[in-house]
């Protein structure tokens, strides 16, 4: 009897354990629509978490932004690609065996043709009105001249001007609202700030209609390059942005978006680029383009009235020098703008505006640029003092 007690006992208190902890769990649930949703709020929706993706996004997007995108936004629109044509006359290697012999050429004629050759570059616009610089062995023996903007749009292009020994060339289209380029001080460059070359190397504006862009640092400043094909490169920019063929008349842009030189020159020992390109700087263009605007060329029929020749160990031993620097003058012609200068015979040049003369091709480079009415200081060692005379260009009468 005993243990039927103890058993009802037990089943008793189980029912009523039971009985407490469903209401205790009944108490617990949202009593209406409400609680519901504000329970349902407590965990953030998909939707929520695709809100919040986007505004990382956007942060991520502010943080890639520097300098150097917002100079390629600033300027790329006012780059443009370049396509020219060529009309070149060629000679039959064949009728060279013969020479100009009038028997001969009775029977085999003239065998020199022409023939139209295609060949592209780059520019870039300085003004709304449609001018456009680019480099002179890029348009200056073109027949036909097509400028392509970034947004598709082409033009025939007219060459205003152009010159061979600064390498330079002013283009004109016909249009009023063009974007166009800042241009900068190239006397404010510093040796290794950052720098965007921008242009159409291979054609690639065939492509894309975009100017290809590639960043690199200044590497070197006033470099002088050899003389080549009559051109002559002086004070150039050397930096290591990649320019490669097609990229010659481009602009070559500080982190600022300010044009500070033209890119011209890749140093190719292989036929093939290696890292070292060079510009124009943009200061000494600056003068050019406002004599190609007025005249279409660069009056360069002066003279100075100097002969000279190149130092040698003879001559540095005689002045008593360490080295064979210099040029030494051989002769003042009369009634000339080095006589008016007081040079004399014998004189020893050693610098001319700054620049160490070395022999007579640096001292030729630096004249061969010169323009007319400019004045040049030089250094000169006579009678073992060192003077500086004033040197100014004047046109040959």
């Amino acid at each position: 009897m005993k243990k039927i007690l103890s058993l009802i006992f037990v089943v008793l208190i189980s029912i009523l354990i039971g009985i407490y902890i469903g209401s205790s769990f009944a108490k617990s649930l949202p009593t209406n629509k409400n609680e519901t949703e504000v329970s349902k709020s407590s965990f953030p929706s998909s939707s929520q978490n695709s809100n919040r993706d986007e505004s990382n996004d956007d942060e991520i997007g502010k943080g890639r932004r520097n300098a150097i995108t917002n100079a390629i936004e600033k300027i790329s629109k006012s780059v443009v690609g370049i396509n020219v044509v060529e009309v070149r006359e060629y000679v039959d290697p064949f009728s060279q065996f013969f020479g100009d012999d009038p028997f001969f050429r009775q029977f085999f004629g003239n065998r020199n043709f022409k023939q139209e050759v295609k060949g592209l570059g780059s520019g870039f616009l300085i003004s709304a009105d449609g001018y456009i610089l680019t480099n002179d062995h890029v348009v200056g023996n073109a027949s036909k001249i097509e400028v392509v903007l970034t947004n598709g749009k082409k033009y025939n292009a007219k060459l205003i001007g152009t010159d061979l020994v600064s390498d330079v060339a002013l283009l004109k289209v016909e249009d009023e609202s063009l974007p166009f380029v800042k241009l900068g001080n190239s006397d404010d460059v510093i040796i290794g700030e950052w720098v965007i070359a921008l242009g159409n190397p291979f054609g690639l504006f065939e492509i894309s209609d975009n100017p290809t862009v590639t960043v690199g640092v200044v590497s070197a400043i006033n470099m002088n390059l050899r003389e080549q094909q009559g051109r002559y490169y002086r004070g150039m920019i050397q930096t290591d942005a990649s320019i490669n063929s097609g990229n010659s008349g481009g602009p070559l842009t500080n982190s600022l978006g300010e044009v500070i030189g033209i890119n011209s020159v890749i140093y190719t020992p292989n036929q093939g680029s290696v890292g070292l390109g060079f510009a124009i700087p943009i200061n000494r263009v600056k003068s050019i383009v406002n004599e190609l605007k007025k005249k279409g060329k660069i009056e360069r029929e002066f003279w100075t009235g100097l002969d000279v020749q190149s130092n040698d160990s003879r001559i540095a031993h005689y002045f008593g020098l360490d080295k064979t620097d210099g040029v030494i003058v051989t002769d003042v012609k009369q009634n000339s703008p080095a006589s008016r200068s007081g040079f004399e015979v014998g004189d020893l040049i050693l610098e001319v505006e700054g620049d160490e003369i070395k022999n007579e091709e640096d001292l030729q480079s630096v004249f061969i640029d010169a323009k007319i009415d400019q004045t040049f200081e030089i250094k000169i060692y006579r009678n073992k003092k060192t003077l500086t005379l004033s040197l100014k260009i004047e046109k040959r009468t």
